[in-house]
């Protein structure tokens, strides 16, 4: 089984998802990212996900799962990357990904954590 590689840049952690999810590398990653933001108290997770021409509804809900563990984890979570046959397929499936942020690319998504980690942090005040 393929295991997606987690990077960790400052309190963000980076998924660039390259192997098509298969259901156990999908099942693998909500397990090895939950324990990393644990471990490392991230308060970002950025899945990249511009090299999956296809998403089928166990992924997508996957994707779903996990940005709602990073969120009780106090992580907030953005996929980037999102080719247009995969959203239009997602929403065929009826998939809305409620919770997910979503960016076009990780220049945008990298700008949405670092809003969402200001708003985080004067909240905190």
């Amino acid at each position: 089984m393929d295991r997606v590689p987690i990077l960790r840049m400052g309190r963000t952690l980076l998924v660039t998802i390259q192997v098509d999810m298969q259901d156990q590398t999908a099942l693998a990653l909500q397990d090895d990212l939950a324990d990393r933001i644990a471990k490392t108290g991230a308060t970002g997770v950025m899945i990249d996900i511009s090299a999956l021409e296809i998403v089928d509804s166990f992924v997508g809900r996957m994707l779903a799962s996990i940005s709602g563990i990073a969120r009780i984890l106090s992580a907030t979570t953005v996929v980037v990357g999102m080719q247009p046959a995969v959203a239009i397929t997602l929403v065929e499936l009826g998939l809305s990904l409620d919770g997910v942020k979503t960016a076009l690319n990780v220049e945008r998504g990298m700008a949405l954590l670092r809003r969402a980690e200001q708003e985080a942090d004067l909240g905190a005040r």
